[in-house]
């Protein structure tokens, strides 16, 4: 029986095998069970291949890294192949042979984008190209390998080269915690993501890779607890229940076009939602604590300094030897702390402008057996259970009810996979089931595709503090954000200190901190973790072995570089914003890694130490002790230097002289940058007009994005954007509000357009209308 290409036909095929036809080879999984091959589309670009037995008649598992839309009815079923079968799908081409059984995606000029092979041994082969570079695979790297000096080891960024255990573990390197996910983006042009099983990924071989089934051992059908955390039975794994033998389902990506893959993907594992805009600006963290009043007065300092803040942190008591709560996990405020009404606290907080974040830690499983369900619990839902998350966020509303702000729900590594995004699930129904009307936000130290659409923040975990650290960090941040969510965070000094942290190691991992979506400073030995802390005579509670020395301290040279990027941080916060808006509606990530906007750039593909904010500032973290130049890669173009408005050629390398107060970074021509006043707080009302910064040399645009910042409104669509556009040849530059129904009307207002090379400004008064400016 030949197998046809029913490319104009909308109809699903269902090709079995008939009995007699035995020229038709019957598809047979790993087992020899008779299989079946089903190809449906995922988006114009994408699709998803799944090859499963055909005894499983019921749905597939529910998986919830998937959206509800990450893909259509099959367009092909088959179980059985004579010939080759050709198929288009969207954009993509298609094409199926058996013996081994293999599908091959090609783009509309019959290129070939990315094949799987599947094999006898279970095993999927796919194809490595060239010198091409593999990014993704989740957060965090290599488990250092006893007896070799990690802090001399080359960071892991190119995933190519090794054999990935994909083992979620805690781990407190140079890399953190390892959150991985078989999502893999090939830097010649393809994207793959094993949603089922879950598997090693072995890329040792120079021109295959192999996804290899993950085999449960015995013991993984023994819970996974707080207390046998330190063995692997499963925790961040999929529950042992649900895997089905011999069931493969895998989505292939034309990754051609870096940005149109990322929304695909996003779409496939749901799209982002918006944090509030507090979230954005910065975040100080406090550990052991002598009272309320020790709590107020740092906000007072930051004030009374001005160096910008909007949220404060404290950790749990048991994670500290005295934090806000009773000993975790725990929800009533620790009375050792707590002179006075913690109410009154939380409304001193507020009155000073700043948001408050409570640290969390799950039950164990005597009291919290599993996570389950949705708030609103559906119909079919039993509500009786402590597992289903409605009655575990009830123990959470009444520090809502008081003015608690945000949760930091820590721990959980014993969580499978399912719980683990199932506790992103429980911070975002929770808060709006309490406030139905403003957006929630938490930090969690755990990620899979799947969280964004949760408000899925994630921090890398408990670094420790060395130079090598803030290296990996960085190529840490960029694998994550292409493959798991848009909003990472690392802690800004690093967590454990050693006796090399210094004011120095703090001041550059803070600059690189002001360009991660999370801007958090949290770590043992808290007081160094303060924009002061290095000039004061005393480091405080010494929370670790190793310390720096006492000679580090009083240091007056730390602090100004602290508030200049936070004060940095706040003037950019309308194109920071503006980057989580994409997120939501793009995919794309704040952090980028260079190949999303130079795909054919061999060079910037393989560049894990700079990474982009947006697509217009490259920004390059000073990781050397003591450095005096830094070796920045400028991809094709004209390029600015931010802090001296240098116009630079780029195709190349420039090595830019710093001091301690400079992170390079350089602005592409062509980009329009709105840039802020120094806000306190980003709520904060000023009558100072946004600078629009535009530089010239290319056309350039930029869409700025503006809603209330903090309620769900936006999702009604009241908001407002307003294109701005550079012709560098008639050097004009428009302003066009784009109008929608039910949006933000525009009002009117001032601009301030700076033409960066020319040394020239203009003060616009914006009427809510299209308006043409000439340079």
């Amino acid at each position: 029986m030949k197998v046809k290409s029913f490319i104009r036909q909308p109809i699903v095929l269902c090709l079995t095998l008939i009995t007699g036809f035995a020229q038709a080879q019957q598809l047979t999984s790993s087992n020899g069970e008779a299989a079946e091959l089903l190809i449906s589309k995922s988006g114009e670009h994408a699709i998803r291949v799944t090859f499963k037995p055909v005894s499983y008649e019921k749905p597939l598992p529910l998986n919830p890294a998937l959206a509800t839309n990450a893909s259509y009815a099959p367009v092909l079923k088959l179980r059985s192949i004579e010939n080759t079968v050709h198929q288009t799908i969207g954009k993509l081409k298609i094409s199926i042979t058996g013996n081994p059984l293999t599908v091959k995606v090609f783009d509309q000029q019959q290129k070939l984008i990315q094949q799987l092979v599947f094999q006898e041994n279970g095993w999927i082969a796919f194809d490595l190209k060239g010198k091409e570079k593999v990014l993704g695979m989740g957060e965090g790297g290599p488990k250092p390998v006893r007896g070799v000096n990690w802090r001399n080891s080359v960071v892991q960024f190119d995933r190519r080269g090794t054999m990935d255990s994909m083992q979620p573990r805690w781990q407190g390197d140079a890399y953190g915690s390892r959150n991985p996910v078989a999502t893999l983006i090939g830097t010649s042009g393809w994207g793959l993501f094993v949603a089922t099983p879950w598997v090693l990924v072995d890329m040792r071989a120079t021109d295959k890779g192999y996804f290899i089934p993950y085999k449960p051992p015995v013991s993984a059908g023994q819970a996974q607890t707080q207390r046998n955390q330190g063995q692997n039975l499963g925790k961040g794994l999929p529950p042992v229940n649900e895997m089905i033998d011999g069931l493969y389902d895998v989505f292939i990506f034309d990754a051609s076009n870096p940005s149109v893959m990322m929304q695909q993907y996003a779409a496939i594992t749901g799209p982002a939602v918006m944090p509030p805009k507090w979230a954005l600006g910065y975040m100080q963290s406090h550990r052991t604590l002598q009272d309320d009043y020790q709590m107020t007065s740092i906000v007072d300092t930051f004030r009374m300094k001005k160096i910008p803040i909007d949220a404060v942190i404290y950790l749990g008591t048991g994670f500290t030897p005295r934090g806000w709560n009773k000993m975790q996990p725990s929800f009533e405020f620790n009375p050792e702390v707590f002179k006075r009404d913690p109410q009154k606290v939380l409304n001193e907080f507020h009155k000073n402008k700043v948001k408050v974040v409570l640290h969390m830690v799950p039950w164990d499983r005597d009291e919290l057996p599993t996570l389950y369900g949705s708030i609103p619990a559906r119909k079919e839902e039993s509500t009786h259970s402590l597992s289903h998350i409605a009655n575990y966020w009830k123990q959470h509303e009444p520090l809502v009810n008081m003015g608690v702000d945000a949760f930091w729900p820590d721990e959980g590594d014993w969580f499978n996979l399912h719980e683990r995004i199932k506790r992103h699930q429980l911070y975002y129904q929770g808060h709006l089931s309490t406030n139905p009307n403003q957006r929630p936000w938490s930090l969690h130290r755990n990620g899979y595709p799947g969280i964004a659409q949760w408000g899925g923040w994630v921090w890398s975990g408990d670094t420790e503090s060395s130079w090598k650290t803030l290296e990996a960090q960085i190529a840490v941040g960029i694998n994550y954000s292409l493959s798991i969510a848009p909003f990472w965070g690392s802690d800004i000094g690093g967590f454990y200190p050693a006796e090399d942290y210094s004011g120095e190691m703090y001041a550059r991992w803070h600059q690189f901190a002001a360009f991660n979506a999370s801007f958090r400073s949290h770590g043992r030995t808290w007081w160094l973790h303060l924009p002061w802390g290095w000039g004061l005579s005393s480091m405080g509670p010494k929370e670790n072995r190793n310390n720096p020395p006492e000679s580090a301290l009083n240091n007056p040279a730390i602090e100004p570089v602290i508030k200049q990027y936070n004060e940095l941080r706040y003037q950019l916060m309308p194109y920071t914003y503006t980057l989580a808006w994409e997120a939501r509606t793009k995919g794309l990530p704040m952090m980028r890694a260079l190949w999303l906007h130079y795909p054919k750039d061999s060079t910037a593909a393989g560049i894990g130490d700079q990474f982009l904010w947006g697509k217009e500032i490259m920004v390059a973290p000073v990781y050397e002790k003591q450095a005096k130049t830094r070796s920045v890669y400028l991809p094709d173009g004209i390029w600015y230097d931010w802090w001296t408005g240098e116009k630079i050629n780029g195709a190349g390398r420039v090595n830019k002289q710093i001091d301690l107060s400079i992170m390079p970074l350089y602005v592409k021509a062509g980009a329009i940058i709105p840039v802020d006043t120094v806000k306190q707080y980003v709520d904060e009302i000023t009558n100072t007009p946004i600078r629009l910064k535009i530089y010239t040399g290319a056309d350039g645009a930029f869409v700025l994005y503006e809603d209330d910042g903090i309620s769900q409104d936006y999702l009604k669509g009241k908001s407002r954007t307003i294109a701005f556009n550079w012709n560098n040849k008639t050097g004009v530059f428009t302003i066009d509000p784009i109008m929608k129904p039910g949006g933000l009307k525009n009002e009117s207002r001032t601009f301030m357009v700076e033409w960066v090379a020319e040394q020239k400004t203009k003060l616009i008064k914006f009427n809510g209308s299209k308006q043409q400016i000439k340079l």
